[in-house]
């Protein structure tokens, strides 16, 4: 297993709300955070996930460099979400092997959450669960990669997930694995 480059991932907005509770958006940005830090109400559960400078913007970074089993994982403390819209600004920035990233949701602890994530190198969007640290595909969305600002959001209500990037819906499934609330996050590969 290779290790891969540093700076896989870059957010620059977070955003939830409770689907019931439309009025209550709660967003996250990094504008006050501390470069070289991990940002105020974030964890780094798996990986090293820091403020950094992208232009004029600061956003969240995962720098770890990491083999290719490892799923680096950030999740936000106080967030307990059950029904769902949750959406990211994110752009892979580095990875010769993966470049995956995307949010995290009904997360019990870092090995157990749904997983939306898009990978530009391998031209992809997936859904998955991950359960005691097991990854388990659902849906596949051909997608051509770039390196660009993305939008990706999930919505989440009972078992039914739906996934989006940049505004168009890709991949919906109905899944009964975690039922319960849990915290948002973010998530990368490599």
């Amino acid at each position: 297993m290779r290790p891969r480059h540093a700076l896989m991932l870059i957010v620059a907005l977070i955003s939830a709300t409770s689907l019931a509770d439309q009025a209550k958006k709660k967003t996250w940005d990094f504008a006050m955070d501390e470069p070289g830090k991990i940002a105020k109400g974030f964890t780094n559960e798996v990986g090293r996930w820091e403020v950094a400078k992208d232009g004029d913007n600061q956003v969240l970074a995962q720098k770890a460099k990491s083999e290719d089993a490892v799923f680096n994982v950030t999740l936000v403390e106080g967030t307990s979400y059950k029904d769902l819209d949750l959406s990211v600004k994110l752009k892979a920035v580095a990875g010769d092997i993966d470049r995956g990233g995307g949010v995290v949701w009904r997360a019990k602890d870092a090995k157990n959450y749904y997983i939306a994530r898009y990978n530009p190198l391998e031209d992809n969007f997936r859904v998955y669960k991950v359960q005691d640290g097991k990854r388990t595909q659902f849906q596949s969305a051909k997608i051509p990669g770039d390196e660009k600002w993305h939008t990706l959001r999930v919505t989440m209500s009972g078992t039914k997930i739906a996934c989006y990037l940049d505004g168009q819906k890709h991949l919906e499934v109905d899944d009964t694995t975690f039922s319960e609330a849990g915290k948002i996050g973010l998530w990368s590969k490599a």
